[in-house]
């Protein structure tokens, strides 16, 4: 038995969630998540990874946790926490700016209304960067914490809308005003960007070494709803700001100013429209002018990219080929010097001082994100493990590459299956959310060991629309064909299913998000499976494209129904709904505004309204999160979430007694 066999113990597991190098290259900190003592939420806390032997040592403790680690250049750590102040009065719990010196306490560095997140600083200088909130209107500090103070007194939560997005995931967008600010070493706070308005929703900046640039994105309201992002640089100690990269039909997302401020690396997106797909690079923007060059970077899609210390190397993660891989690029011609590594997926890259090693975070769907450090002379290496907090539990099986030739395309996916199974194990596909991601890493909201510890075999594909793959991937099944990504599922699990040791006849398909549209989908093209799982998936398209909090770039790459009336009848599920025999879970968090939950409040109806039997034996059934967004953020709802998904498919597939999780009413 392992942790994996009881969703309890599964989800009590302590996970690592980030990573930061001190300036000297001494200490290694990692932020840890686990559950709160009631088990109703998850807490952060603070750990030194050692670098010379010994085990790992907890830094900090306090019921509220603490989040976004960064180090000053005086070996001082910095991180946001909503702790109360010792000795206070006030009933403050807005996340803060705290700083934990190289010995003693921590103590309050500086506090704003609205809270505190995001912390940045400037690797040569003492200047910090974080993303707080006004409410707009507020002339400062004062007046914003005044009118807060009656919004919360008279429960005040009425928003006045003047365009579109409203919302963003799980956010209510118009409420405050995202702001970019500035903290001294003394803990004095300045507003660096007083016109934000909405113009810093999840804004993403970088700071040069001296402190004097910053890089941020900046977002528009544009007509029909568009809100892209552009970059903008800021001068710190005017507030000056000024364009850096914009245009028609673009995104550019990520700026990372180089140390010496001269060049700015990010990501450019396309639009895409119906017949085009949207198509990316990572360029490298001079700031003073001059033409941007763009990274080499094959079938590697780029998830994170940082500067060396000394600015002549740009290092670059990202998925490729079912794995990911870590690039050391020439920012000088956009070639790649090297590869690092192509194991696994990486995340959190840290150079060290001294340029020849780099800490990251390394993912793969057998191993939980745990520290690494990897030498910046090797290629494809095997990185050097390093003591963790959070190491990853034995696991209840094994894990196994497959591929099948599609239309002259070699699909390919991970096989999870059970160890000393007494017969052919029964088949659960997990098709993957995005749909553009890869199941490269770790996952903790849909980990197949959990279903593997249950005696089941786990599929995950990487069908078309996948990343890592070049961008011929993502073109195979634009704009988002369910048939032509089922026809790539589809056979990769006959595939496998040819096998002896799995079983054919007892097999579940499984979801979420895109993956939960394309299970709802398969429900109406298929009866081969004994259960559907589909979580926060799209089901009325016509209907989710507009209710959605990305409506603008679902209506540039959908169009509406009269303009592209064979789409949506050969893709949205809905039209399907009297073709579906097989049993049904549906699950969805009422707060998920990327896929509303009126696509499963719809669903629902369709398939209760269908069935003629008695009502106690409908074999379909809702989990409603009610306090839940797109993702599954509490232990206790996670537990329910595997509890139930075990015991639906347990019952429909493999003719088990279903009990429902004694933490539902």
């Amino acid at each position: 038995m392992t942790e994996f066999a009881d969703p309890a113990a599964f989800v009590a597991l302590p996970r690592l969630t980030a990573l930061t190098l001190a300036a000297d290259g001494r200490r290694l900190v990692a932020a840890i998540q686990a559950p709160d003592r009631k088990g109703a939420r998850y807490a952060s806390s603070l750990w030194e990874i050692p670098l010379d032997g010994g085990g790992p040592v907890r830094l900090t403790r306090s019921a509220k946790g603490e989040v976004a680690p960064v180090f000053r250049p005086d070996g001082a750590l910095l991180f946001a926490s909503g702790r109360p102040e010792p000795e206070a009065d006030g009933d403050e719990d807005d996340p803060a700016l705290w700083v934990l010196p190289p010995t003693g306490e921590p103590r309050l560095l500086a506090r704003t209304p609205g809270g505190i997140s995001g912390p940045v600083v400037a690797a040569a200088a003492g200047t910090t960067i974080v993303l707080g909130r006004r409410l707009p209107g507020s002339s400062d500090a004062e007046d914003d914490a005044a009118r807060r103070k009656t919004r919360k007194d008279r429960k005040i939560n009425a928003i006045l809308h003047t365009g579109m997005p409203i919302r963003y995931w799980d956010s209510e967008l118009g409420a405050d005003s995202p702001r970019l600010l500035a903290v001294n070493e003394d803990g004095a706070v300045r507003d660096l960007t007083p016109d934000a308005g909405f113009a810093l929703t999840t804004a993403d900046y970088s700071i040069t070494a001296d402190g004097t640039t910053v890089a941020t994105t900046w977002r528009r309201r544009r007509t029909g709803g568009a809100f892209p992002y552009e970059v903008h640089l800021i001068d710190v100690a005017s507030g000056d700001r000024r364009v850096l990269a914009a245009g028609a039909g673009l995104s550019h997302q990520g700026p990372r100013i180089s140390p010496d401020g001269r060049l700015v690396a990010l990501l450019t997106e396309t639009d895409g429209s119906f017949t085009e797909p949207f198509a990316w690079s990572l360029r490298i923007v001079p700031v003073d002018g001059g033409p941007a060059g763009e990274v080499d970077l094959g079938d590697v899609y780029p998830t994170e990219w940082t500067w060396a210390s000394d600015g002549a190397t740009l290092y670059v993660s990202g998925d490729h080929h079912g794995r990911g891989a870590v690039l050391a690029v020439d920012p000088a011609t956009g070639a790649v010097r090297r590869r690092l590594a192509a194991d696994a997926a990486y995340s959190n890259l840290n150079q060290a001082p001294d340029g020849a090693a780099l800490y990251a975070l390394r993912s793969a769907v057998d191993a939980a994100p745990h520290p690494v450090r990897l030498d910046t002379a090797a290629s494809d290496q095997q990185p050097v493990g390093l003591p963790t907090p959070a190491p990853t539990p034995p696991l209840p099986g094994r894990l196994e590459e497959v591929t099948v030739e599609v239309a002259g395309a070699t699909v390919r996916g991970w096989l999870c299956r059970p160890e000393g199974a007494a017969g052919p194990a029964p088949v659960m596909t997990f098709i993957h959310g995005g749909p553009f991601m890869s199941a490269n890493a770790w996952s903790w909201r849909w980990n197949p060991w959990v279903c593997v510890a249950a005696g089941w075999a786990v599929l995950m594909p990487d069908p078309a629309l996948s990343t890592g793959y070049g961008p011929e991937w993502i073109a195979r099944a634009w704009p988002h064909r369910a048939a032509l990504v089922w026809r790539d599922v589809e056979a990769l699990l006959d595939a496998v299913l040819s096998r002896p040791d799995l079983d054919e006849t007892r097999t579940a398909c499984l979801g979420g998000s895109f993956g939960g549209f394309m299970t709802n989908w398969v429900a109406g093209h298929t009866d081969r499976f004994g259960a559907i799982v589909t979580h926060a998936g799209l089901w009325a398209l016509e209907q989710q494209h507009d209710t959605t909090d990305a409506a603008h770039w679902k209506n540039t790459w959908f169009g509406e129904p009269d303009e592209h009336p064979e789409w949506y009848a050969e893709n949205s599920p809905e039209r399907f709904v009297d073709r579906i025999a097989t049993p049904m879970l549906v699950i969805h968090g009422n707060r998920d505004y990327r896929v509303p939950v009126s696509e499963a409040l719809r669903l629902w109806w369709d398939l209760v309204k269908r069935w003629g039997g008695e009502p106690a034996e409908l074999p379909h059934r809702f989990l409603n999160l009610t306090n839940e967004n797109h993702w599954v953020l509490s232990p206790a709802n996670a537990e329910i979430w595997y509890d139930t998904v075990l015991g639906f498919c347990g019952q429909h597939v493999l003719d088990r007694n279903w009990q429902p999780s004694s933490l539902l009413p």
